[in-house]
């Protein structure tokens, strides 16, 4: 028996994630790269959709990095709490405004090394803005869905973010990095959820071993049937 190629499967994976998710895109609302870095940041532990309800009064009353550095601490954890950390949150967003005034001339740099470098913005965050501001494919997203669905269907067998990463960016040609973060992110949503994954419906379903996917909800994940019904004793 032929051992699978895994550049072919790769590709036909992403032959699929093109057909199914032509326009994947960053769910985040933002004007510029300052709102998307701040609301990337607010992402954190929180779902876009709570991000996009919170953002618009922040960016209303602080919509630039000199804003934002100037406000008090109160006010911004005010603004953001029901996104969650918000303490931490706030004290990262009031700081990296700060050091984008201080040493980018208030504007969000274009290379990771230099976001990096500010509060509350690691790999992850930074190949956000870099791929869907800048068009640069430095990177390919690592959130809770990529990887739950990189171990899924058998991409990766690692833990770590960045070691996902990598895994990820030996199967996949470079200029298609952020669109199969953003897709990934998207067949998440709505097929290969957390718990019940939707795997009968799911377009990868051919092309998915299912690795670790809990068999128990009541479906057979490939046929879609229901299993047969044990009788009750009398």
């Amino acid at each position: 028996m032929k051992k699978e190629d895994p550049g072919k499967r790769a590709a036909a994976i992403l032959e699929v994630l093109e057909r199914e998710f032509p326009r994947a895109d960053c769910a985040l609302v933002h004007e510029d790269p300052f709102q998307l870095l701040v609301a990337t940041i607010l992402s954190a532990q929180c779902t876009d959709a709570k991000v996009n309800q919170v953002t618009p009064e922040l960016f209303r009353k602080f919509p630039t990095p000199r804003d934002l550095a100037r406000a008090s601490r109160e006010e911004v954890e005010a603004l953001i709490r029901p996104t969650g950390f918000f303490s931490q949150k706030a004290r990262y967003l009031r700081e990296a405004a700060a050091l984008l005034v201080e040493r980018f001339q208030g504007r969000v740099p274009s290379r990771m090394e230099d976001l990096v470098t500010l509060p509350g913005v690691a790999r992850k965050t930074a190949n956000v803005v870099l791929g869907t501001w800048f068009g640069k494919n430095e990177g390919i997203v690592v959130d809770t869905h990529v990887k739950r669905l990189a171990g899924r269907l058998g991409l990766s067998r690692e833990k770590d973010p960045g070691r996902i990463e990598r895994d990820l960016q030996a199967l996949f040609p470079r200029e298609t990095w952020t669109f199969l973060g953003h897709a990934l992110i998207l067949l998440g949503r709505k097929y290969c959820k957390a718990r019940k994954p939707s795997c009968p419906e799911c377009p990868l379903r051919e092309l998915c071993p299912q690795l670790g996917v809990e068999k128990g909800d009541g479906k057979s994940l490939k046929s879609g049937k229901q299993p047969p019904r044990k009788r009750r004793k009398p």
